[in-house]
């Protein structure tokens, strides 16, 4: 099995395990974050868009909440079944593709593509992001978020090394080990409210208004695939300009993480 399919098939047994998108972690609030300042939620109202790497579909509700008029739901795992389930009632206003992300169809009509968290798990993302462009009309916009490099050192000195046994761990194995790390996020972000401590504005901000579920499952995500790159900031960059897209911007979220955002050329 290739890193690629190992991933897939890691994200399958993930999304099956934890299903629901409740709270803070599907929040419109959680996505005015994740997409601010480059894309804001009122700017999807109205819009065709593509969810690439939908997982349980919690990128989807927060569109439809935005006002999403139709959404091109794509997933390749077996999170899928998860993802028809949660988005029953929805299915005028969402396509649902079984799919990986170079499969989107080439409609050549869509406002927006959004890929958040998915890029940095696929060993070539190159033909997610031409797939992207050629689903896209003329001055419409691909969207992506992706883990950085800049400003994760001590972080990564952590997990990388931990990764090398927790992406070999079953499903039991692993939650029982992120409930032991859990206990010891809860004392770093207690700490971070009072020292500006690495990270603190991640914490802060969205780790300390997640449910102590979705707090784990974030340490979870971390953890589990197979696969996982951490992007210069340049690298982050040449992502969509390799692709094909003009004016692309970039903004380092809560000094840890990339969102990108670039638009197809109208000519």
């Amino acid at each position: 099995m290739g890193m690629q399919e190992r991933t897939i098939k890691d994200f399958g047994e993930q999304w099956s395990e934890y299903r629901d998108n409740e709270g803070f972690y599907g929040s419109i609030e959680l996505f005015r974050d994740m997409f601010s300042p480059l894309v804001f939620p009122e700017e999807v109202k109205g819009c065709r868009v593509a969810d690439i790497g939908s997982g349980t579909g919690r990128i989807i509700r927060m569109l439809l909440e935005a006002g999403a008029v139709h959404v091109q739901a794509v997933e390749p795992s077996d999170a899928f079944t998860v993802l028809r389930e949660n988005l029953r009632g929805d299915e005028g206003r969402v396509s649902l593709l079984k799919a990986t992300g170079d499969r989107l169809p080439p409609t050549g009509d869509l406002d927006y593509a959004f890929c958040y968290g998915v890029l940095h798990h696929i060993p070539d993302p190159r033909p997610v992001v031409l797939a992207a462009f050629r689903a896209l009309r003329p001055g419409g916009r691909l969207v992506i978020w992706v883990y950085g490099k800049e400003g994760n050192g001590p972080y990564l000195a952590l997990i990388q090394p931990l990764r090398a046994i927790t992406i070999r761990l079953p499903h039991r194995a692993l939650a029982a080990l992120v409930r032991a790390l859990d206990v010891l996020v809860v004392a770093y972000i207690a700490v971070c409210r009072v020292a500006p401590l690495p990270m603190r504005d991640y914490l802060l901000h969205i780790m300390a208004h997640l449910s102590p579920e979705k707090r784990r499952l974030n340490l979870y995500d971390q953890l589990n695939p197979a696969y996982a790159k951490y992007y210069s900031r340049e690298e982050a960059l040449a992502l969509l300009r390799d692709g094909g897209f003009d004016d692309v911007r970039i903004h380092h979220r809560h000094g840890y993480s990339w969102t990108v955002v670039g638009t197809k050329p109208a000519g």
